[in-house]
């Protein structure tokens, strides 16, 4: 939220799945930058225990994901470009959630950010856990902050998985290639957003405005592309990650 009340004004906050109900994990709404009208769609994991309780620690059930694709939609009917803001440790993986359709919610929010015809800005500020952060990270562009993280399982599962105990965790680190200076040089992200020194929690106001210069800056690059060029952007970017060899 910080970011969002620090960049967009007007914002108006949207709520519901119009199915089964509202996940809080995930804030969604309209809002304008440089008075543009904006889709904006984030993860969040409150400030303090009370919120992250709340919230979820920032872990999302099917119902925020469909919310975010109902929102989504709208961007696509109005050509509003979508920004969205990524910060999880990973989808809710409770029983409840695997019942309401978890793996589905996220399948199809994947499939629909494929789909649209809007420019799409994806910047990961935290945490970028698994499924749950790729279901809001395909971008026309995707940056991460300096030092936050972006992986397909954390460390520390990796290591219980992989050698049933937690001493592996930094040898996992390391394989994973998470840190944002890894995926840029692997190509998995376009940009790293610097931050201020000793990490963006000691000069939250210099970072929402670094944040906001590269949005305004990539809403203007993206501005010369068509609406099918956006897509098929989009779709090539991802095509073109990773190697497969026989």
């Amino acid at each position: 939220m910080d970011y969002i009340d620090g960049i967009f004004t007007d914002f108006t906050k949207l709520s519901g799945d119009r199915l089964t109900g509202e996940d809080g994990s995930i804030t969604a709404g309209l809002g304008k930058i440089n008075g543009k009208t904006v889709i904006v769609v984030g993860h969040n994991k409150g400030k303090d225990t009370n919120e992250r309780v709340q919230y979820n620690f920032g872990m999302s059930v099917p119902q925020g994901y469909r919310k975010s694709q109902r929102i989504m939609r709208l961007a696509n009917k109005f050509k509003f470009p979508v920004i969205t803001f990524i910060d999880t440790p990973g989808a809710h993986a409770g029983l409840k959630a695997e019942d309401d359709g978890q793996s589905s919610a996220i399948a199809r929010s994947i499939e629909l950010m494929f789909e649209l015809k809007v420019p799409v800005i994806a910047i990961l500020i935290g945490e970028g856990g698994s499924g749950g952060a790729l279901a809001l990270a395909i971008g026309n562009e995707v940056a991460m902050l300096e030092n936050s993280t972006y992986s397909v399982i954390s460390p520390e599962a990796c290591s219980a998985i992989l050698w049933k105990n937690p001493s592996g965790t930094k040898l996992a680190a390391r394989a994973l290639k998470l840190t944002s200076k890894d995926l840029s040089r692997l190509g998995i992200i376009d940009r790293i957003i610097n931050e201020p020194r000793g990490g963006a929690q000691n000069d939250p106001k210099r970072m929402i405005a670094i944040v906001e210069r590269y949005i305004q800056e990539t809403l203007r690059k993206l501005d010369q592309y068509s609406d099918e060029e956006l897509k098929l952007k989009r779709a090539e970017k991802f095509e073109n990650i990773g190697v497969f060899t026989r």
